[in-house]
């Protein structure tokens, strides 16, 4: 049964995004997370869901594009109506007269249903790409009370064959000052819930500390950015203790062994791509669903696979999100027979797996 067209009171700003572009678009639930991109970037997504499955279970989960005529008038948030439309069992008319009336979801990242994430921290970059083109993703920080968010952008090299010469210096030089030159990785945003009654002038109205872009540019280095990931696994304000912050840390490291075993055995270039990590960020929600998980035969997963088995069953009810990862940003990423795995990515991967390592007791 197809879910109500959101109301005016549904339509929020979520505004998570901290090193994308503007100009996406969401249903307020979060189901639907409609970015603007290039056909290089489409091509990606479906190429690896083709040919790629293992690397795609750890894609957002890719839903279709949209294409704007160019003899319209239109813009993505008017072809984004076309699609609320069909994905709520409504009218084309309808979604756009809601949308209309509404005013547009703006901002980068939702939170959303099912789905998958292209975001991670408040801060908007004030930067549109110039297309016709969406693609439509699930968000990954849906079924989360307070989910923590964390981006790590992958790599030594930053730049694509394609880009331009200044675009090279200019990448080139954020590699040297920051810690993609050692570890082929910066941290490039992070929020982290603070407990109900946190203030402060670094804490948002959500109750979240905000870290954005320019905490992974000029704070951190390579000798003290597992500062990093002890403030988004550890905060005993939220009620996530030493204990939690281990197990949620361990959960992390299992995906990511898998996440390097795909990059090591396949050929591609990821530049600029991100691991975007998520968890509950509620002390006593984490520790209930961790509870409540370890009373099935499954333990801790990805949070996409809870439903991969049940799915078809509509009387089971998922148990609550407890964490997922997932590899996100592929503006700039391409599938290369023949010339080997990406060694810059896979070096960011173990990299922040030897971090997280270390802060699990391991």
């Amino acid at each position: 049964m197809a879910k109500p067209l959101p109301t005016r009171a549904d339509l929020i700003d979520y505004n998570y995004a901290v090193a994308g572009h503007d100009g996406t678009l969401c249903d307020v639930d979060g189901e639907l997370f409609i970015k603007p991109c290039t056909p290089a970037e489409i091509a990606f997504y479906e190429s690896s869901v083709a040919s790629h499955p293992d690397f795609a279970d750890f894609m957002p989960t890719f839903l279709g594009t949209l294409t704007l005529d160019e003899q319209t008038n239109g813009s993505i948030e008017d072809a984004g109506a076309a699609l609320l439309a069909q994905h709520n069992g409504t009218t084309v008319e309808e979604a756009s007269a809601a949308i209309l009336a509404n005013g547009t979801a703006r901002g980068g990242f939702p939170v959303a249903k099912h789905t998958v994430p292209e975001v991670v921290v408040p801060v908007k970059t004030g930067k549109r790409i110039v297309t016709n083109l969406a693609v439509v993703l699930e968000n990954a920080a849906h079924g989360f009370i307070k989910p923590n968010i964390l981006d790590v952008k992958l790599g030594i090299r930053l730049w694509a064959d394609d880009a331009p010469e200044e675009k090279r210096i200019r990448f080139d030089k954020v590699t040297e000052e920051t810690t993609h030159k050692d570890l082929g990785f910066r941290v490039a945003g992070m929020r982290v819930w603070q407990g109900p009654n946190a203030t402060g002038p670094e804490i948002d109205e959500e109750g979240y500390k905000v870290f954005n872009k320019d905490y992974g540019r000029f704070s951190l280095n390579k000798h003290n950015v597992h500062e990093a990931f002890e403030n988004f696994l550890f905060s005993e304000l939220a009620g996530i203790d030493e204990e939690l912050g281990k197990l949620v840390a361990q959960a992390f490291l299992a995906d990511l062994d898998k996440i390097e075993k795909v990059l090591a055995g396949q050929e591609s270039r990821m530049y600029s791509a991100s691991l975007l990590f998520v968890f509950e960020g509620d002390g006593p929600a984490l520790r209930n669903a961790m509870e409540e998980a370890s009373r099935s035969p499954s333990t801790l997963v990805n949070g996409d696979e809870e439903n991969s088995e049940e799915e078809d069953d509509e009387d089971e009810t998922a148990g609550p999100k407890i964490y997922t990862v997932k590899v996100i940003d592929f503006a700039h990423a391409e599938w290369v027979p023949g010339k080997g795995p990406d060694t810059s990515a896979i070096l960011g991967v173990r990299s922040v797996s030897k971090i997280l390592e270390n802060l699990a007791g391991i």
